[in-house]
């Protein structure tokens, strides 16, 4: 997602060739200290050439790159907009703001800038892929994956176009197909986050050997990502492996402290091993990194329980039940503790609730054989 830099005088539409200093020589400066990785020297000179000419497009073009390079996406958007406003409809000047938009996470402003362009341009295959990502980052992952399966046919190895294509089919509840294209772009393009995506999809359709062997290959890549390790401790929890599970649990939290899943999967281990002060210390250290998070709330409800504190529970389950209804976990929870409370009406509602729930969920899953960690993250 390289943005194009524009590197010749080409743009220059002022005039100003007989000002001293001259500003075509300090440009040069300019588009050398940024092919030289000088960033800070060229956003400098840069700067001094638009304060000699503010009308210099390729000095405001060329600014914007850089300032995308250093992080500084605004300025990089107003450099592009001053830009545009000298040279309008200039497609390079498009797709760099789009990008700048991207990167910022401004996805649907990126998208109106890609939307145009593709407009004009139906058979670019970079901006409908860009356009694609960021239909995906705004929900209509519908939309991604009708826009770019057509494409799939005469660019089977674009791996932009397949990652793309592989998170929209996910996000459209396709969970094989987007594997699929996930796979392809981890395999062919040797990429830790693509193989990380592929390790989380084979757990989740419980293809246990697959999802080893792409955690591995991201270790490989990459031992300092803490996800790999918790894929790994969770297939060896499904294995029975525990010894193995809480090994690889703290590995993760060793290079990731504040990765809550893994967190709160350990305190999951030390609850059923009865190790309640552990489970304890995790669950209030993943309060600690996230107050609100209702993954480690549900957990201490099922400690409380344990404990025997059971109002604390009930109280807990029952506030994350009004705060996220629609998650099954708590009421499953909530539906024994009203029978062992003696409320059995409660406990019938509760009863009726997860059976519905787990009917939209398997209707949800059609063919995929989809399962769910053992800590619920919502």
């Amino acid at each position: 997602m390289r943005a194009t830099v524009f590197l010749v005088f080409l743009l220059y539409i002022s005039g100003a060739g007989a000002q001293e200093p001259d500003p075509k020589q300090i440009f040069q400066e300019a588009a050398r200290a940024q092919q030289g990785g000088d960033f800070a020297l060229a956003v400098s000179k840069y700067q001094e050439v638009i304060r000699l000419d503010p009308n210099v497009v390729a000095a405001h073009a060329n600014l914007g790159v850089v300032l995308v390079s250093l992080g500084r996406y605004d300025e990089a958007i107003t450099e592009y907009h001053i830009a545009l406003a000298e040279a309008p409809g200039n497609s390079e000047l498009v797709l760099n703001l789009g990008l700048a938009r991207f990167k910022k996470g401004d996805f649907a402003g990126a998208a109106a800038q890609f939307a145009s362009l593709h407009k004009e341009n139906p058979g670019d295959l970079r901006v409908a892929t860009l356009l694609g990502n960021c239909q995906v980052q705004l929900g209509l992952a519908g939309q991604a994956a009708a826009l770019l399966e057509p494409l799939e046919k005469d660019s089977p190895d674009n791996l932009d176009l397949e990652w793309a294509l592989g998170n929209a089919l996910i996000r459209t509840g396709q969970s094989l197909e987007g594997l699929k294209r996930i796979q392809k772009v981890a395999d062919q393009g040797h990429s830790a986050e693509a193989y990380q995506l592929a390790a989380d999809l084979c757990l989740g359709l419980t293809l246990f050997d697959q999802a080893k062997e792409d955690a591995l290959a991201v270790i490989r890549l990459n031992p300092n990502l803490a996800k790999a390790y918790v894929v790994l401790a969770m297939i060896d929890d499904f294995a029975g492996n525990e010894k193995d599970a809480q090994n690889n649990y703290r590995k993760a939290l060793q290079i990731d402290p504040k990765d809550i899943q893994a967190r709160l999967q350990l305190a999951n281990a030390f609850l059923i091993d009865r190790k309640l002060n552990e489970a304890r210390q995790e669950i209030d250290r993943a309060l600690a990194i996230e107050p609100n998070s209702l993954a480690a709330r549900y957990e201490l409800a099922r400690l409380e329980r344990t404990e025997g504190n059971l109002a604390a529970a009930l109280k807990d389950l029952e506030a994350i039940e009004r705060q996220d209804p629609q998650w099954l976990p708590p009421h499953v929870e909530l539906s024994a503790l009203y029978y062992r409370l003696q409320r059995p009406s409660d406990g019938d509602r509760e009863k009726e609730i997860v059976n519905r729930l787990r009917t939209e969920e398997q209707d949800r899953r059609g063919q995929n054989r989809v399962i769910s960690p053992r800590i619920p993250l919502p």
